[in-house]
């Protein structure tokens, strides 16, 4: 419904009054749909006027852009209407930059669709004002309404001043505007960029850009085509069979299998026949005939994660396997073949056992032939921001939650804690993080981040060692006999194959005499 005519009684001071309150309302705008809404809210107070125009001229193509929200009624914006500057009012304004009048749209001849729609509208008359900032020519605003002649000359030069602020507003939501589309075209040519080194380099799963990554990577792309055995080391949560993938998907074996095992994940009476193999009735429980990893493997790759776990009695069937590339299943005395590449992995200090007589010296060596060293986190915190990033965005999307920016408060806050973790602990912290947020900022409880205690991890190493010397001690008592009745697990009030497993895990082996 059109607004009545402002009385003669309405003052001056009290229409600025309301200008200012308009102006104030839209200046906070970035937005031009958010801006339009609001003008077709506030602007009937100041002004007699049904609908809004806002025709924005683009320079690219030479053309008026309008768009057209209804006064009086819930903002209904219609936008995006494209004109030629010669065929609408608001492009002669533009050029000009001089206000038009339109007492009467039915006698106004000179823009004949543009009126004729006007018309079918039930519009009356209008009126035109250059949209202008002190920067640009931004295209003209127009006001119309139901009413024959509701606009005068005194009514024009109110509205130009209406159209000065909603000018500043527009020339900001355009520059905001156009900075988010600058921001996200070069968010996305950097992604894709990454994506294509990543791809090219066969690194799709490794995020980071730090100098201590790239030498690792370097170390991966010198290696991969070759067939040597990498021995892959660093603490836990690194990364290693990341590392492990990306030298099989760059090698010339990249079309055929990539077996992995986890030595410390099997138990120590099963590991031989995980990776050898064997034979129906080997032993009890075998009712079938097994194949074991490094068959599956052949002519592909193996990758044995925490090697250094692997019992000293199963060292030389594995040392056997990388001199000969043959062995047999276990049951069986048929020699079985197999071309297989061998990446190892673990945690601990190979050469230190070896030196110890805990890992056998040959395998050893057979091992480090290309040995790479995967930094700890700490050692690239550089690449923090970036995992957060994309652990955020990547369990955003599986949980199916709009998660769009993590506070630069709690990027500085991550960045600067130690992860003694590494990026296992950061990811689970930020899968939970995503689980609990409930806006569109992730929100993380900065407080689980705990200064790690050196006093708490000494004390723990001194148990460790104190138990460690009483095995060993119990052991040299027994004569390094572990089971029966006068064995050290009896001694020691423990089982047979659990003494074995704190032997296994302690590093403790009889010395060779």
């Amino acid at each position: 419904m059109d607004r009545s005519p402002i009385s003669p009684c309405e003052t001056l001071l009290e229409r600025y009054q309301a200008l200012l309150e308009v102006a104030q309302a839209i200046s906070v705008h970035r937005d031009l749909d958010e801006l339009f809404r609001e003008l077709a809210q506030r602007l009937p107070r100041v002004v007699r006027v049904n609908f809004v125009g806002l025709s924005l001229h683009d320079p690219i193509k030479n053309i008026m852009r309008l768009h057209t929200v209804q006064a009086n009624v819930p903002a209904d914006l219609i936008g995006g209407h494209e004109e030629s500057i010669d065929e609408t009012p608001a492009g002669l304004v533009w050029h000009t930059q001089e206000p038009l009048l339109v007492p009467d749209v039915a006698e106004e001849t000179r823009w004949p669709k543009v009126m004729r729609c006007m018309q079918e509208d039930h519009s009356r008359s209008c009126c035109f004002v250059p949209l202008t900032t002190a920067a640009r020519r931004l295209g003209a605003m127009g006001f119309v309404s139901l009413e024959k002649e509701a606009y005068s000359e005194a009514d024009l030069e109110f509205l130009q001043q209406v159209a000065n602020p909603v000018a500043v507003a527009v020339e900001n939501a355009l520059a905001f505007q156009e900075i988010a589309q600058l921001r996200d075209k070069l968010a996305k040519e950097k992604l894709y960029l990454e994506e294509e080194l990543r791809l090219e380099h066969g690194f799709e799963d490794i995020i980071g850009d730090s100098d201590a990554l790239k030498q690792v990577l370097k170390q991966v792309e010198v290696v991969a085509p070759t067939d040597s055995t990498v021995l892959i080391q660093g603490e836990t949560g690194t990364g290693k069979e990341l590392i492990a993938r990306a030298i099989h998907r760059l090698s010339g074996r990249s079309e055929r299998t990539f077996v992995k095992l986890n030595c410390a994940a099997i138990p120590t009476g099963l590991l031989e026949s995980e990776l050898f193999g064997h034979e129906r009735g080997a032993f009890t429980g075998a009712i079938s005939q097994k194949v074991g990893r490094f068959e599956l493997a052949d002519k592909g790759t193996i990758f044995l994660d925490e090697v250094g776990e692997i019992p000293l009695e199963l060292q030389s069937k594995l040392l056997r396997v990388l001199q000969e590339q043959e062995f047999e299943r276990l049951g069986s005395t048929k020699t079985i073949r197999v071309n297989v590449r061998l990446i190892a992995a673990t945690n601990r200090d190979l050469k230190s056992l070896a030196e110890a007589k805990q890992f056998r010296s040959d395998l050893y060596y057979r091992l480090n032939v290309f040995p790479v060293t995967v930094p700890p986190l700490r050692d690239r915190q550089e690449d923090i921001p970036t995992l957060v990033r994309y652990f955020t965005q990547h369990y955003a999307v599986r949980m199916k939650k709009n998660i769009q920016t993590v506070p630069a408060e709690t990027l500085d806050v991550l960045s600067r804690y130690p992860w003694p973790g590494n990026i296992r602990e950061l990811e689970n912290l930020i899968e939970r993080s995503v689980i609990l947020t409930q806006g569109t900022d992730l929100q993380v409880s900065l407080s689980e981040l705990r200064p790690v205690n050196t006093h708490i991890a000494s004390a723990m190493i001194t148990l460790e060692e104190v138990e460690r010397e009483q095995i060993v001690r119990t052991l040299r008592e027994a004569r390094w006999v572990i089971g029966g009745p006068k064995g050290a697990a009896v001694r020691l009030g423990l089982k047979r194959t659990t003494l074995q497993s704190k032997m296994q895990k302690l590093g403790i082996s009889r010395p060779i005499e």
